[in-house]
């Protein structure tokens, strides 16, 4: 089997120095960059004052509480999702073999939206209050999972073509169960809200949210991590993984339940962003090649990266106004990612 040898000549150590580097500058123009005017200056002694407990004068509160209780959850969050969708779109295109796949094509994230919206939109589960959305999103999101799992399941395992086209049928059937909500829904800031929520925001962001979502992406990072080798093998095909002595149908599952749980967990604290699971697999992979050690090394602070500044966009274009960032992610990524396919790609596995 021939393999391209030019991607693997880029170091990754030296590239995945320069992504944190970056990601550390992109986090602290994120939270300097707003709608609100906080003067640079003032942001590092802000961000002090809440690491070590120390008092910011009484005329500097409501900067304080700007920069630290709104930006950098925000930033934090918006880091940890895109790299949590990165990690899931390696995954779910190992998985299916297909280098077009992402996070979403499973049907996770529309079942995760039919709870972030009978939250939104119905009231449901208020006794858990700023709980609630959370919550019900992940829930709907790991019933989703059992579905999609249990109609995909055959006799012979969970197969790509299986899993692609029963997420995708379930995923219409799921997005149309929203469509009713929101229509059924009485017009106002509930149905703004949800659409918001659809496209992708982290308008909502607390610091509530910030570590369960980074140990879960980092559980799911790590795992992803550990089993680079059986996702090479997978790669390659079923045949070939199977003489490998990676079993496919098992990796398949394993792949699905951490698949699940990432996503479920970053959908249900930013709601559905999409394209970056998508995009940044695929570009990673063009410039690293296929090797998925090399890959989930870079991916996740690519995406990382793309999602940070994509929420700094999403805050600044329309100015107080604020877009969904998932309306960002797609006007950026559709345009880049076409020049990257007519410029030139890489057959899925290396082949």
């Amino acid at each position: 089997m021939r393999r391209s040898t030019a991607p693997s000549r880029i170091p990754v150590l030296p590239l995945s120095l320069g992504l944190g580097l970056l990601l550390v500058l992109s986090l602290g123009c994120g939270v300097g960059l707003g709608a609100s005017a906080v003067g640079w200056a003032d942001v590092p002694r802000f961000l002090w004052a809440g690491l070590t407990g120390g008092t910011v004068p009484a005329g500097d509160a409501a900067a304080y509480t700007i920069v630290w209780e709104i930006r950098l959850p925000r930033v934090l969050l918006g880091a940890v999702v895109g790299a949590g969708l990165a990690a899931v779109g390696v995954a779910v295109q190992a998985m299916v073999r297909n280098a077009l796949a992402d996070p979403f094509v499973l049907g996770i994230s529309s079942g995760a939206a039919v709870g972030a919206n009978a939250v939104i939109l119905l009231g449901a589960f208020a006794g858990l209050g700023v709980w609630a959305l959370s919550v019900s999103a992940f829930a709907s999101a790991l019933a989703a999972m059992v579905l999609v799992y249990a109609v995909a399941r055959s006799p012979r395992g969970l197969t790509p073509l299986r899993l692609i086209l029963t997420g995708t049928a379930l995923a219409y059937g799921f997005e149309a169960l929203t469509t009713v909500m929101v229509f059924g829904a009485a017009r106002g800031e509930a149905a703004r809200s949800a659409m918001m929520w659809l496209l992708g925001s982290l308008g909502g962001a607390t610091w509530a949210q910030v570590p369960i979502a980074a140990v879960t992406v980092a559980a799911g990072w790590l795992w992803l991590r550990w089993r680079a080798e059986a996702l090479n093998a997978l790669a390659m095909g079923d045949e070939t993984s199977a003489a490998l002595g990676v079993p496919p149908s098992r990796l398949r599952r394993e792949l699905f339940l951490v698949t699940a749980a990432v996503t479920g967990t970053v959908v249900a604290v930013s709601g559905a962003i999409g394209f970056v699971g998508l995009m940044v697999p695929h570009v990673v992979r063009m410039v690293l090649g296929a090797d998925h050690r090399r890959v989930l090394a870079v991916a996740p602070l690519a995406g990382a990266v793309l999602l940070v500044w994509a929420d700094v966009l999403s805050r600044l274009l329309l100015a107080p106004a604020e877009l969904p960032v998932g309306v960002i992610t797609a006007v950026v990524g559709v345009p880049a990612f076409v020049l990257l396919m007519r410029r030139g790609g890489y057959a899925f596995g290396g082949g």
